[in-house]
Formats: C-alpha cells, structure tokens, sequence
C-alpha cells in the first residue's frame, strides 16, 4: 500500500459542520496535523521520495466523483495509490474497515467515484459512526452532531491508522 492522495469526503455545507456525515472531513484535518508536513500551503507530506497530498472535497457528498477524479489529474496520482476516507453507518463507531477495489455498498460518495473514475480500484478507510445498539436510520445518524466523547474515539481510531505501513 502506497499512498500519494488521501481524500476526506463530506459536506461543505455548514448543517453538515460537526456531524458524523463529515468523519473524512475530520480524518483529513487529523493527517493535516499529524502526518509530517512539507508544505502546509498545498497540504502536502512527505511519504518517502513520493510527496502526500491530504484534501477535503469541496463539493456535496453524492458529488465527489468529479472533485477525486481532477484531484487525481492534478497531482498526476493512479487511483491506486489514492485513499478515500468516509463515515459507514453499518461500521460500529471506534472501528474501521480499510479496503481496495470494492463497489460502493451503497456510500453514494463512493459510489460517485466509482462512476466517475470507471473503476474500484483505490483504498478506501470507512469509519465507523454508529454507537452499539443504536437502531436509529443510517440517514438520520449521519445528521446528528458530534459529541465530545466520540471525537475522542475518533481520533483514537486515526491515530491507530497513521502507523499502517505506507502513510510515513
């Protein structure tokens, strides 16, 4: 696994401010920080001789595939050194999944990447933002604000991640 392009997804919008809905939001500002930084400016990091490039998408969720697709062209990465990083309502929260080359289960940012890049293959990290035992539909969790106790978890599970091989 080599990575050159992380990309959080999530919602500009300000409703979607603090809400699980943006978990790649957040997992972007984390390995903003805490991934060795070359220069801030352009989000850049140091992975090896190859550089890191860490963003957030600027545009709606269901429409993230055109953003991935010109950051790719861009910073003239494959799809298969590019880590997308979203929320999973069907994850328990403090607990991922990473994967390469699979379909989209139903994420529709994933699923508008896949579409746009005519291909699975990529990493992706889903994190996941649902409590134990929380029934509550997936579209009206991924609405509910942040608490404190979860971004701890939150970060914990990013901090985990950063050591995997490929993200130094």
């Amino acid at each position: 696994m080599t990575i050159e392009l992380i990309i959080g997804l999530g919602n500009p919008s300000r409703e979607y401010q603090n809400t699980y809905h943006n978990f790649g939001y957040l997992a972007a500002d984390f390995f903003n920080k805490n991934l060795k930084t070359r220069d801030p400016e352009k989000r850049r990091g140091s992975l090896g001789d190859s550089p890191l490039y860490k963003l957030k998408t600027d545009v709606p969720m269901n429409q993230s595939g055109l953003f991935v697709k010109k950051a790719l062209q861009k910073y003239q990465v494959k799809s298969e050194n590019m880590l997308i990083i979203h929320d999973d309502s069907d994850i328990e929260l403090g607990k991922y999944k990473l994967s390469f080359g699979r379909g989209s289960a139903g994420h529709k940012g994933a699923q508008s990447i896949i579409g746009q890049l005519k291909t699975k293959n990529f990493w992706r990290l889903r994190l996941g933002i649902r409590p134990k035992r929380n029934k509550m539909k997936a579209g009206d969790l991924v609405l509910k604000k942040i608490t404190p106790a979860h971004r701890k978890i939150i970060a914990s599970v990013l901090k985990s991640f950063e050591k995997r091989p490929g993200l130094h």
